[in-house]
């Protein structure tokens, strides 16, 4: 088996595979012992910014599951950077970013750096890590869709409804469009950066577009999404298509782009491929907090997620959302073990 022929990218193009494969977003985090170990010498940044570290903390839930993929560790905010915005991550209150985009004045001072650049610990990091994981295992690369990188860029922080982002968005639409058309063009830069450094597929975190209604995310999302998704073509990679609370608009999410919907728990897998008609791979779709429950529990979601799948081909098991900090580790082995086991071709 080579690196461009493992179960994960087979399953991803759609091919047989021996087995489903799994890997979990936010697999490297807090609920390592080993990452928390790093995290008392060192932050969040200074762990992306250092290539031996990032590889260090990719490679950790590689060592102890047997897991099908690895994400290189890194933060979607990271691209902000190239815009000229400086961030920080607050203890216990997440990302905050120094001085939010509000209006047209605001989009306007933005620059587009060159990720290349700006953020080649990245790309090195990629190197490292693809010269030491095992050829059965392939590496994801990955960015914040323009939605989600744009709404931290305004809110300044997570936002539960999003009110200056809309805001925006209806009150401003050219400079929304600007302000998108920028974030656009730094991450599909940047994104072009990470396939030539090694990675051998994409995932593109649209976390927050669930607070859209569907016409907004045709109109002012789509097309922002779709270019980036257009302009990665020419690889022939894996593009994953990530989305929460995406039920309203699933079928538009797929015609913006990627070779593989991943959808969270308010979906049935089923109705996902009837939605989409078989066109793409799906992954998916665990809820997090299920990781916590007692085993025989567990054991009985993750059997009606493989059994929503019916063992079709291009099936990728992970969670709905990101592991959350306070995971049981033996459940997170439980789960790969048995995914592998009860999917078993």
């Amino acid at each position: 088996m080579t690196g461009n022929d493992c179960r994960f990218l087979r399953a991803c193009r759609k091919e047989e595979v021996d087995c489903t494969p799994v890997w979990f977003m936010r697999q490297a985090g807090r609920y390592l012992a080993e990452y928390r170990k790093l995290r008392e010498k060192h932050t969040l940044l200074e762990l992306c910014a250092d290539p031996e570290l990032a590889k260090e903390v990719t490679l950790q839930p590689m060592r102890r599951f047997d897991l099908d993929a690895a994400i290189i560790f890194a933060d979607i905010l990271l691209p902000l950077k190239c815009l000229g915005l400086d961030f920080e991550f607050a203890a216990g209150e997440g990302p905050r970013i120094h001085h939010p985009v509000r209006g047209p004045q605001d989009v306007e001072r933005l620059s587009a750096g060159d990720p290349r650049q700006d953020l080649s610990f990245v790309l090195e990091a990629i190197r490292l890590v693809r010269g030491e994981l095992s050829p059965k295992a392939a590496l994801i690369g990955f960015a914040g869709a323009p939605f989600t990188v744009a709404s931290y860029i305004i809110e300044g922080s997570y936002s539960r409804n999003f009110l200056q982002t809309k805001l925006l968005m209806y009150k401003h639409p050219e400079a929304w469009q600007a302000l998108m058309e920028k974030v656009s063009e730094v991450t599909l830069k940047y994104l072009k950066a990470q396939i030539e450094a090694g990675a051998q597929a994409i995932q593109l975190f649209d976390s927050w577009v669930g607070c859209l209604q569907p016409d907004d995310y045709r109109d002012y999302v789509w097309p922002h999404s779709r270019r980036i998704f257009e302009g990665l073509k020419e690889y022939s990679i894996p593009l994953i298509h990530f989305g929460t609370g995406t039920a309203t608009f699933l079928e538009s999410m797929q015609e913006a782009g990627g070779t593989v919907m991943s959808v969270d728990w308010r979906l049935d897998l089923e109705e996902v491929w009837r939605r989409l008609e078989n066109r793409v791979a799906v992954q998916g779709n665990l809820d997090p907090v299920a990781l916590f429950g007692d085993r025989s529990g567990l054991e009985k979601r993750v059997d009606r997620v493989l059994d929503q799948a019916q063992g079709r081909r291009g099936h990728v098991f992970n969670l709905g959302h990101g592991i959350l900090p306070q995971t049981p580790v033996e459940n997170v082995e439980a789960v790969v073990e048995w995914v592998h086991e009860k999917s078993r071709r």
